[in-house]
Protein backbone atom coordinates (compact mmCIF):
# COMPACT_ATOMS: atom_id res chain seq x y z
CA UNK A 1 0.00 0.00 0.00
CA UNK A 2 1.51 3.06 -0.87
CA UNK A 3 0.97 6.29 1.57
CA UNK A 4 0.44 9.80 0.59
CA UNK A 5 1.28 12.50 2.83
CA UNK A 6 -1.13 15.95 3.31
CA UNK A 7 0.24 17.45 6.63
CA UNK A 8 -1.67 20.57 6.07
CA UNK A 9 -5.00 18.31 6.53
CA UNK A 10 -4.49 17.92 10.14
CA UNK A 11 -4.50 21.17 11.49
CA UNK A 12 -8.13 21.06 9.84
CA UNK A 13 -9.46 17.99 11.50
CA UNK A 14 -7.68 18.93 14.66
CA UNK A 15 -8.56 22.24 15.07
CA UNK A 16 -11.70 23.88 17.14
CA UNK A 17 -14.14 24.09 14.59
CA UNK A 18 -15.70 27.29 15.06
CA UNK A 19 -19.14 28.65 16.32
CA UNK A 20 -20.51 31.33 14.13
CA UNK A 21 -20.38 31.88 10.42
CA UNK A 22 -16.13 32.53 9.39
CA UNK A 23 -17.25 34.54 6.20
CA UNK A 24 -18.68 37.43 8.87
CA UNK A 25 -16.41 36.84 11.29
CA UNK A 26 -12.95 36.85 9.49
CA UNK A 27 -13.37 40.34 7.92
CA UNK A 28 -14.41 41.73 11.52
CA UNK A 29 -10.67 40.65 12.98
CA UNK A 30 -8.71 42.80 10.68
CA UNK A 31 -6.68 39.98 10.73
CA UNK A 32 -6.32 39.69 6.70
CA UNK A 33 -3.12 37.82 6.60
CA UNK A 34 -3.89 35.22 8.98
CA UNK A 35 -7.35 35.05 7.50
CA UNK A 36 -6.35 34.66 4.15
CA UNK A 37 -8.67 37.72 3.03
CA UNK A 38 -6.58 39.01 -0.45
CA UNK A 39 -9.42 42.00 -1.48
CA UNK A 40 -12.22 44.23 0.68
CA UNK A 41 -14.50 45.65 -1.62
CA UNK A 42 -17.40 48.34 -0.06
CA UNK A 43 -20.14 45.62 -0.19
CA UNK A 44 -18.08 41.97 -0.72
CA UNK A 45 -14.00 40.71 -0.29
CA UNK A 46 -12.19 38.00 -1.69
CA UNK A 47 -10.72 35.11 0.97
CA UNK A 48 -8.68 32.56 -0.29
CA UNK A 49 -10.26 28.75 0.48
CA UNK A 50 -8.27 27.45 3.15
CA UNK A 51 -9.15 23.81 1.55
CA UNK A 52 -8.74 24.38 -1.79
CA UNK A 53 -10.00 21.87 -4.98
CA UNK A 54 -6.86 23.92 -6.68
CA UNK A 55 -4.24 26.35 -5.64
CA UNK A 56 -6.29 29.90 -5.90
CA UNK A 57 -9.22 28.57 -5.48
CA UNK A 58 -10.73 32.20 -3.84
CA UNK A 59 -14.61 32.69 -2.70
CA UNK A 60 -16.15 36.05 -3.16
CA UNK A 61 -18.12 36.88 -0.49
CA UNK A 62 -20.58 39.61 0.80
CA UNK A 63 -19.95 41.24 4.33
CA UNK A 64 -23.37 41.14 5.14
CA UNK A 65 -24.86 37.66 6.05
CA UNK A 66 -27.32 36.32 3.78
CA UNK A 67 -27.79 32.50 2.19
CA UNK A 68 -28.70 33.41 -1.33
CA UNK A 69 -28.04 35.90 -4.56
CA UNK A 70 -31.36 36.59 -4.59
CA UNK A 71 -31.01 37.91 -1.10
CA UNK A 72 -28.40 40.33 -1.95
CA UNK A 73 -28.77 44.62 -3.17
CA UNK A 74 -27.93 45.55 -6.56
CA UNK A 75 -24.98 47.01 -5.07
CA UNK A 76 -23.65 44.14 -3.52
CA UNK A 77 -24.62 41.90 -6.81
CA UNK A 78 -22.91 44.29 -8.76
CA UNK A 79 -20.15 44.75 -7.21
CA UNK A 80 -20.16 40.87 -6.45
CA UNK A 81 -19.89 40.09 -10.33
CA UNK A 82 -17.35 42.48 -10.51
CA UNK A 83 -15.13 40.99 -7.99
CA UNK A 84 -15.78 37.98 -9.57
CA UNK A 85 -14.39 39.38 -13.00
CA UNK A 86 -11.46 40.91 -11.14
CA UNK A 87 -10.74 37.73 -9.91
CA UNK A 88 -10.44 35.94 -12.95
CA UNK A 89 -7.88 38.86 -14.26
CA UNK A 90 -5.78 38.35 -11.33
CA UNK A 91 -5.83 34.44 -11.46
CA UNK A 92 -4.48 34.28 -15.08
CA UNK A 93 -2.01 36.90 -14.58
CA UNK A 94 -0.43 34.71 -11.57
CA UNK A 95 -1.54 31.54 -12.36
CA UNK A 96 -1.84 30.97 -16.22
CA UNK A 97 -4.59 28.75 -16.02
CA UNK A 98 -6.41 26.54 -18.73
CA UNK A 99 -9.31 27.55 -17.52
CA UNK A 100 -12.43 28.24 -14.37
CA UNK A 101 -15.16 26.73 -12.70
CA UNK A 102 -17.14 29.69 -10.99
CA UNK A 103 -19.96 28.55 -9.03
CA UNK A 104 -22.09 29.09 -6.32
CA UNK A 105 -24.12 26.46 -4.20
CA UNK A 106 -26.68 27.75 -2.73
CA UNK A 107 -28.48 25.42 0.45
CA UNK A 108 -27.12 22.48 1.84
CA UNK A 109 -28.24 20.22 -0.58
CA UNK A 110 -26.66 22.13 -3.46
CA UNK A 111 -23.59 21.26 -1.27
CA UNK A 112 -22.94 24.23 0.10
CA UNK A 113 -20.22 24.37 2.97
CA UNK A 114 -21.72 27.30 4.71
CA UNK A 115 -24.84 26.83 3.58
CA UNK A 116 -26.24 30.33 4.96
CA UNK A 117 -23.88 32.78 4.42
CA UNK A 118 -23.43 32.85 0.06
CA UNK A 119 -20.07 33.25 -1.26
CA UNK A 120 -18.90 32.09 -4.96
CA UNK A 121 -16.05 29.99 -5.82
CA UNK A 122 -13.96 30.83 -8.67
CA UNK A 123 -11.37 27.47 -9.08
CA UNK A 124 -8.31 27.70 -12.02
CA UNK A 125 -8.51 24.83 -13.93
CA UNK A 126 -5.35 23.33 -16.01
CA UNK A 127 -5.47 20.63 -18.68
CA UNK A 128 -4.71 17.25 -16.35
CA UNK A 129 -4.86 18.79 -12.67
CA UNK A 130 -7.91 16.20 -12.43
CA UNK A 131 -5.70 12.64 -13.14
CA UNK A 132 -6.25 9.08 -11.75
CA UNK A 133 -5.62 10.11 -7.35
CA UNK A 134 -9.68 11.24 -6.99
CA UNK A 135 -10.96 8.32 -9.29
CA UNK A 136 -8.77 5.27 -7.97
CA UNK A 137 -7.58 6.76 -4.83
CA UNK A 138 -10.83 9.18 -3.42
CA UNK A 139 -7.49 12.08 -3.18
CA UNK A 140 -6.79 15.40 -4.35
CA UNK A 141 -3.49 16.00 -4.32
CA UNK A 142 -2.57 19.92 -3.87
CA UNK A 143 0.63 20.72 -5.51
CA UNK A 144 1.11 24.12 -3.51
CA UNK A 145 0.13 24.98 0.54
CA UNK A 146 -2.07 27.76 0.86
CA UNK A 147 0.39 29.86 2.31
CA UNK A 148 2.28 30.15 -0.26
CA UNK A 149 -0.50 30.80 -3.14
CA UNK A 150 -1.62 33.40 -0.85
CA UNK A 151 2.30 34.92 -0.49
CA UNK A 152 1.87 34.38 -4.44
CA UNK A 153 -1.48 36.45 -5.00
CA UNK A 154 -1.06 38.61 -2.28
CA UNK A 155 -1.32 42.31 -3.40
CA UNK A 156 -2.43 41.51 -7.21
CA UNK A 157 -5.72 43.13 -5.70
CA UNK A 158 -3.64 46.21 -4.49
CA UNK A 159 -6.03 48.38 -6.93
CA UNK A 160 -9.61 49.07 -7.10
CA UNK A 161 -12.16 47.81 -9.91
CA UNK A 162 -12.17 51.04 -10.91
CA UNK A 163 -8.26 50.42 -11.27
CA UNK A 164 -7.41 53.52 -9.35
CA UNK A 165 -4.87 52.51 -6.28
CA UNK A 166 -6.60 51.60 -3.01
CA UNK A 167 -3.54 52.53 -0.45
Amino acid sequence: MEQIWAPWRIAYIQMEKPKGCILCDFPKEKKDDANHILYRGKKNYVILNSFPYNPGHLMVAPYRHVAGLDNLTKEELAEHGEIITRCIKVLKQTFNPMGFNIGTNMGKVAGAGIADHVHTHIVPRWQGDTNFMPVTGCTRVIPEAVTDTYERLKGKFSTSLSGKDTK
